[in-house]
């Protein structure tokens, strides 16, 4: 089975994430790194949303952790080239050209890990064996974004991941794997998705081991019974802090 991962390049969460991969399975023709960033938003447009919604303290936490990562070099393609992996980078998944790309690597299965970019019909139809994506939350609560900040805004006891064959619409489709946990009293954000992003590397080796040997079950989920969320306003943010929660 030829795997192939879609990307985003994080150097924060994700390193450790594709080394945990990488390391079980030798099946992974490719990774590709898109921009972190949604529809036509510029860096400069990220970095102001983040600065009004967590304040300057965050902001400049954020921006030491990211150079402090580069500076020890930690990167998805690093972490690819350890493991002999083709790593490239891609601007736009849905391209003719990109899916040329896929029917060459003979991709069988697609992995989303964290892309931002939605994905239309000839991607979801090209693998044979389907196109996975992985959630940070209980499906089918807290579809939408930052769902690791959203349990902790509201007071959650537990937390989750979710893997799912995709179909068009947003955190959609069928139900392959699911895993819950405590969120402990006080948490940062951050902590919160190390341990999510964790979880959710070693339900993917679950996943793919059933994808293996053909026990892979497949449950649609019901977005009627479930939950919506989009990027934070400052009063989600205020609730959050007086939870007791950090973002660092």
């Amino acid at each position: 089975m030829n795997v192939v991962i879609l990307t985003v390049d994080d150097p924060l969460y994700l390193p450790a994430f594709h080394e945990r991969i990488l390391a079980e399975r030798n099946d992974v023709a490719a990774i590709f790194v898109v921009p972190p960033l949604y529809k036509r938003q510029t860096p400069r447009d990220a970095a102001l949303r983040y600065l009004r919604t967590f304040g300057p303290r965050a902001t400049v936490s954020l921006v030491g952790r990211l150079v402090l990562a580069k500076l020890r070099r930690r990167s998805i393609t690093g972490v690819a080239r350890r493991h002999g992996v083709l790593c490239e980078r891609v601007a736009d998944v849905n391209a003719e050209e990109f899916l040329e790309r896929l029917r060459d690597l003979g991709t069988d299965l697609i992995v989303s890990v964290s892309c931002p970019q939605l994905f239309k019909r000839p991607l979801i139809e090209l693998p044979r064996r389907g196109c996975l994506n992985i959630h940070g939350a209980i499906l089918p609560e807290y579809r939408g974004v930052l769902p690791s900040f959203w349990m902790l805004a509201n007071g959650e006891a537990r937390a989750g991941v979710s893997i799912f064959f995709v179909d068009e619409r947003i955190d959609a489709g069928e139900l392959c794997g699911q895993r819950t946990f405590e969120i402990r009293a006080g948490e940062s954000l951050d902590a919160l998705v190390r341990r999510s992003k964790a979880e959710a590397a070693d339900l993917l080796l679950e996943v793919l081991r059933t994808i293996d040997d053909g026990s892979v079950t497949r449950t649609a989920l019901d977005l009627g019974a479930g939950s919506y969320h989009s990027w934070p306003d400052r009063a989600a943010v205020r609730r959050f802090r007086t939870a007791g929660h950090t973002v660092w």
